[in-house]
């Protein structure tokens, strides 16, 4: 465990981003370096070349293998000093009917979403609570309500919320937890997906910026101040309420 860190409430310190190469992450990745912050991200490709500036540091990994994500955390985490927030932004999806998504491919979004979320975690305790730092992860609106032909991502980010509403308990007084519960957002996430599956309209999604900047407020909460839950769409977007 590394010594406990001094940070002022207007300090950002390191933050550790899943998924900080593209979409979601790729946003936040920018807010904290914005904001003073530096951004050590964990994904399976490399940050683009207009991101590298933004990017304290890198490790590349797959999320689907604990084990990996674990060892990832800790190596990142130890040549940096240690973490002083985790912010969960990788994710993945299956679309199809249980019977058609095959197993391998349902199972992979299971590990990623949920699986590699307390991974990452886990593996990061030791110096969120060391630092009194903030744990954010990130569900979605089809975390809390359920539609077809998305059994594996529903049963993910369903997991997600449970799991951190449990982290959020587990943790009280020591590490800061906040829930994040996105509606569609105008990212690459629905790129490879059959037209079926793509939202009608994607003006109607809202920017990653957006979300990001949620993030970045739960993130500057002074300390024993508690963003727990949050959930942002856009004002038009059908997944909420």
């Amino acid at each position: 465990m590394h010594p406990t860190m001094d940070y002022t409430e207007s300090e950002m310190g390191n933050v550790l981003v899943t998924g900080g190469s593209s979409g979601l992450g790729a946003a936040v990745v920018r807010a904290v370096h914005a904001a003073g912050g530096r951004a050590l991200v964990l994904d399976k490709s490399a940050p683009p070349t207009d991101l590298a500036d933004a990017v304290g540091d890198f490790e590349s990994v797959d999320l689907s293998d604990s084990r990996a994500a674990e060892r990832a955390v800790r190596s990142i985490a130890d040549r940096n000093g240690g973490l002083r927030a985790v912010v969960t932004a990788a994710g993945i999806d299956s679309c199809g009917p249980l019977d058609s998504v095959s197993t391998s491919d349902w199972e992979r979004v299971v590990q990623v979403n949920l699986l590699g979320t307390a991974a990452v975690v886990r593996a990061a305790l030791p110096d969120l609570q060391a630092s009194e730092g903030r744990v954010v992860t990130i569900a979605s609106t089809l975390g809390l309500r359920a539609v077809g032909d998305a059994t594996a991502y529903c049963a993910s980010k369903f997991g997600v919320v449970g799991f951190t509403r449990a982290l959020a308990a587990e943790t009280s007084g020591q590490v800061g937890v906040t829930l994040v519960v996105p509606g569609g957002m105008r990212t690459r996430f629905f790129d490879d997906r059959t037209a079926q599956y793509r939202p009608a309209d994607d003006s109607k999604l809202n920017p990653p910026e957006h979300v990001a900047d949620v993030i970045m407020v739960a993130l500057r909460q002074p300390a024993r101040c508690e963003l727990r839950e949050l959930v942002v769409c856009h004002s038009e977007e059908g997944s909420w309420p």
